[in-house]
């Protein structure tokens, strides 16, 4: 499962490599949505886009961006001054009698001030920042499909609940940010072959258990530890994710477009490093083809996903998981 991944979504970048243009309406439309809906995870590597904004449509885009962050700052700073509050009283009350409940409120108070001073720092900066450019799962991100014949870098959430599904599938399958490819003619029926996007990476991340990791079993005793590594292809390139994507719909709920990456058996030094499964990255002169599934049969679209560039890859423990 790639639950992560360095994403590159500047479309000056892009246009270079795939001819992409901006899919301006439907992230003019997510952006004020996120005003309404702040719980809406956008990445910063998209609004980036709009820093220098030259049109109208971009000048509102950046308006609703800064309009977002200026919110998102306040709440922040009141949420410090709660937790710099909670902090000063536990330690006075440390002070005169040592308790559990003091102990507690400094240690956690402790630990949310940290955080939340870091996201702080992170909201009011406008240095460019390696965590910008990641995506998780349920954050927006831009994807490329085509439309009219354009390659488009559109905004999907990381998590595709297939069109006609409940609501609830969130919750009972929260590892819909990845299609598996054995599962295409049948969980995914309804978008392979019809609704294909593309993800442009830098690397991966992936959840592994150390004991994997180190091609050991777990001694007496010890307990499964989580290990996060980063994949890098080397020499570094680019790497085209084959993804599915679909528009979810309720007359009651604002649309939801979502996307998953496919996935395979690993190559070999991926699965060395102790993962199951890797995305599936595509040869350059097989994107077009890709994008355009509608003329294809789906035993072409499985010789795409066959037919596929395989680096190799290194890998390195994660600081930040």
């Amino acid at each position: 499962m790639c639950y992560s991944a360095q994403v590159i979504q500047m479309a000056r970048k892009l246009h270079r490599r795939l001819g992409i243009r901006l899919d301006y309406d439907e992230i003019e439309k997510l952006f004020f949505r996120r005003l309404d809906d702040p719980s809406l995870a956008i990445s910063r590597s998209l609004e980036a886009n709009f820093d220098d904004p030259a049109t109208d449509q971009e000048r509102r885009i950046k308006g609703a961006i800064d309009e977002h962050r200026s919110r998102s700052v306040s709440k922040i700073e009141k949420d410090l001054f709660t937790q710099k509050t909670r902090l000063v009283t536990a330690e006075r009350s440390l002070h005169a009698k040592e308790t559990k409940k003091a102990r507690e409120d400094v240690r956690i108070s402790a630990k949310k001030i940290e955080t939340l001073s870091t996201k702080l720092s992170r909201l009011r900066s406008s240095e460019p920042n390696e965590e910008d450019n990641r995506v998780f799962p349920f954050v927006y991100a831009g994807v490329i499909v085509k439309k009219d014949g354009h390659n488009l870098l559109t905004p999907m959430r990381y998590h595709c609940r297939p069109a006609g599904k409940p609501a609830s599938y969130d919750r009972q399958f929260p590892g819909l940010y990845n299609a598996r490819r054995d599962n295409l003619d049948k969980f995914w029926g309804g978008q392979f072959g019809s609704h294909h996007a593309i993800l442009v990476v830098e690397s991966f991340y992936e959840n592994v258990k150390r004991h994997t990791m180190e091609h050991r079993e777990l001694v007496a005793g010890e307990r499964e530890e989580n290990v996060v590594l980063q994949f890098k292809p080397e020499p570094a390139q680019t790497m085209y994710i084959a993804c599915l994507w679909s528009r979810w719909t309720d007359p009651q709920e604002p649309d939801i477009r979502g996307f998953a990456a496919i996935t395979d058996e690993p190559p070999a030094d991926i699965a060395a490093a102790g993962h199951d499964r890797c995305i599936i990255n595509l040869k350059p002169e097989q994107v077009d083809a890709w994008l355009t599934p509608e003329a294809r049969s789906r035993e072409e679209l499985q010789l795409i996903l066959s037919d596929r560039a395989v680096p190799v890859f290194q890998h390195e423990i994660s600081k930040a998981a």
